[in-house]
């Protein structure tokens, strides 16, 4: 009867005793693709290989510098975005302040040229209708019998084209022949005004100032002294 069989008739002692003396180099990982193949130990290595290994090393630096610029490219678009949008921070609420500004201002100046206007409108009225009345006089068309009355009318008239004319000079220096200042700039009412209205005027001036000022006292006596001097020629 034969022996019983025992595991260890199995397995190859030579193949395990050829692997245990294998050396550690050959466990080593692969090369990484794209790398050239390293030369065998204990000899140097040949013109291809080196050739190999320098084109590999231009590939990387290559490849470098193509990341390199790309990197550069988003390192110039993203300060030119953060550049834009500092623009856009802080130039809104510099137009907005500004154009409110402007609006605030154009509209107290339409309101004052607007108002000027109207006060022109009148003045300009007042002056066609005393030019009007001064050349509606015709001392021609008087006869021996009314012509005291008509000169009397005609000094009433001249007087009061006078006041108008006076009345506009004050408040339209422009009409004074000064360029200088702008047409419905009128004196202030203060006493400022006041007092660079009568500087630098005569005795005359200051009395023709005041007839202007109060001329409807002064129509009103004139109109008066008139009916006086009617009742009393016909007494």
């Amino acid at each position: 009867m034969s022996a019983p069989l025992d595991d260890t008739d199995f397995i190859d002692r030579d193949l395990l005793a050829s692997r245990a003396a294998r050396p550690a180099a050959t466990l080593a990982p692969p090369p990484p693709m794209n790398s050239p193949t390293p030369p065998p130990a204990g000899r140097p290595p040949t013109r291809e290989e080196l050739e190999s290994h320098l084109t590999a090393k231009h590939q990387q630096l290559a490849e470098l510098k193509a990341r390199q610029e790309a990197i550069e490219r988003e390192r110039v678009a993203l300060e030119e975005a953060r550049r834009r949008q500092a623009e856009f921070e802080t130039g809104r609420p510099e137009m907005i302040q500004h154009l409110t500004r402007g609006l605030e201002l154009l509209s107290r100046a339409e309101f004052t040229a607007r108002r000027e206007a109207e006060q022109m409108a009148k003045t300009l009225a007042g002056l066609r209708e005393a030019l009007e009345a001064v050349n509606a006089l015709k001392p021609e068309t008087w006869t021996p019998e009314t012509w005291q009355t008509e000169l009397t009318r005609a000094l009433t008239t001249l007087e009061n084209a006078r006041m108008e004319w006076n009345s506009a000079r004050l408040k339209w220096p422009v009409l004074n022949g000064d360029p200088g200042v702008p047409a419905g700039s009128a004196a202030p009412p203060g006493p400022a005004g006041i007092g660079g209205l009568m500087a630098g005027r005569g005795f005359g001036e200051l009395c023709k100032l005041g007839l202007a000022l109060t001329w409807p006292l002064a129509a009103v006596a004139l109109l008066a002294l008139i009916i006086l001097t009617v009742v009393l020629l016909r007494l």
